[in-house]
């Protein structure tokens, strides 16, 4: 059985404290194929949403997709966003949240963090220096 992403908890919790807060919960999403949002709001392939009760209807957090209605410049639009593109949550009021990773190709990313860096081939660890003469230990057995 494989393990299930904390991600939409966490999503859900920072949502729930904020409302319990008075805090305005707001979505950061790197916007992919599978994202549903408003196209003229999208910067830099990403977008920051309000996801205050005041702010959408119908709000749903399940384990795979976000999905609300919401006015952007007075027109209702529906809203859907796949866990995987969400890159952070937070409070706008005070700033606090998590922010996530997403990265744009998951192969790609694998790639990079594992390349050597500067184009250099990675060193292997020295072995342990062995020129110096073993000193005996200064601790004894009690009995």
């Amino acid at each position: 059985m494989s393990e299930q992403s904390a991600k939409p908890y966490l999503v859900r919790a920072i949502c729930e404290w904020c409302a319990d807060n008075g805090l305005t919960p707001y979505l950061a999403v790197r916007v992919n194929p599978q994202t549903r949002v408003p196209a003229a709001f999208v910067k830099n392939g990403e977008i920051v949403l309000n996801v205050s009760a005041t702010a959408t209807r119908k709000l749903t957090i399940d384990n795979q997709w976000i999905q609300f209605t919401a006015r952007f410049n007075g027109s209702s639009q529906e809203v859907a966003v796949p866990i995987g593109a969400v890159i952070g949550i937070f409070a706008k009021e005070t700033g606090y949240g998590f922010s996530f990773t997403a990265p744009d190709d998951p192969v790609a990313a694998l790639a990079a963090s594992t390349a050597p860096r500067d184009g250099q081939a990675m060193e292997m660890p020295k072995a342990a220096d062995t020129s110096r003469p073993k000193r005996p230990t200064h601790l004894q057995v009690v009995k």
